[in-house]
């Protein structure tokens, strides 16, 4: 195709879920609910341990980290989707197209790095327990911390100027309901090869990367724990791990389904993402607060707190 005779792309049209036209209110009505828990759960997490001076510890700043992401992670996506699910207007500038994968990418990445963090956080914490203090001072938590964000940074930079430096003209109907890299290519009218390569190379390694780290911290936490006498000793220490487990189930399933097939299905893509994007940020605050004693302990004092302050 001769890009010099096609008009140049400055909006693109969200054309949404698919197969799911005339089910746009009771979809609104299905994923408002969630999209509210969401940012009701996290911001009852981080205000619990800027709060409580009991969780003033690695392990929960890490945690109100992965709070503010979550609310950020999924805010860059819901709102604009339950917008057009209402009626209002599909469209989504050029401009805004590009903010939108950044940050998508941005904080999805550094939801990876964060997870990676907490895994080696329990490693110290379970390993070298005498030592802790020492390797997760407060000094090196706030300079991991940093250095997620310089890092997301970094990758979600690569990732946007690859797609976006490639030419749209024509076609500028996404088959999806937001700018995200395998929806956008297909409309460039250049090859994408490289960018195809680079993405799949990209979100593949640091999920990996992020993954194979994870697995290292907790096959020596396992070692150590089953080294423990006691059963109770092991149940305690199974148990400060058990909910990051879970949380990485949830993370990894659905970064692995989307971005690592080497042939993309459109329908179990979106599926996938609107459970990355709805149901994953919504389920961290109650797999942390159910299984975790400290943060509903910290929450209950401050829902009493609150009620003496209203009485």
């Amino acid at each position: 195709m001769d890009v010099r005779n096609c008009s140049v792309v400055t909006e693109f049209i969200l054309l949404g879920i698919p197969h799911t036209q005339g089910l746009e209110m009771m979809l609104f009505f299905l994923f408002l609910p969630f999209y509210v828990c969401t940012l009701l759960g996290n911001l009852s997490i981080l205000v619990a341990v800027i709060s409580s001076t009991r969780l003033h510890t690695p392990m929960y700043f890490f945690l109100g980290n992965l709070s503010v992401f979550d609310m950020g992670f999924s805010s860059v996506t819901c709102p604009k989707m339950l917008f057009y699910l209402v009626g209002l207007s599909r469209l989504i500038s050029y401009q805004n197209c590009v903010t939108q994968l950044f940050f998508f990418h941005f904080l999805g990445s550094i939801e990876c790095f964060l997870y990676t963090l907490m895994a080696y956080d329990r490693f110290a914490a379970i390993c070298y327990p005498l030592r802790y203090t020492i390797i997760m001072n407060s000094r090196i938590c706030v300079t991991m911390a940093v250095g997620t964000w310089l890092l997301g940074c970094i990758h979600s930079s690569v990732l946007t100027s690859l797609t976006f430096t490639l030419p749209y003209c024509s076609s500028n109907e996404v088959n999806h309901f937001f700018c995200d890299i395998p929806a956008l290519l297909p409309l460039a009218c250049a090859d994408t090869s490289l960018a195809h390569r680079v993405s799949f190379t990209n979100v593949g390694i640091v999920s990996l990367v992020c993954f194979f780290l994870i697995l290292v911290s907790y096959t020596r936490i396992t070692v150590s724990i089953l080294s423990i006498r006691t059963t109770e000793g092991r149940r305690r220490a199974f148990s400060t791990c058990s909910a990051h487990l879970i949380a990485i189930l949830c993370a990894y399933g659905p970064i692995i389904t989307v971005y690592l097939q080497p042939t993309p299905n459109p329908m179990l893509g979106t599926v996938v993402q609107i459970l990355m994007n709805l149901v994953g940020p919504m389920l961290n605050p109650l797999i942390y607060t159910l299984r975790n004693k400290e943060v509903k302990t910290a929450l209950r004092k401050l829902l009493h707190g609150t009620r003496e302050a209203d009485g």
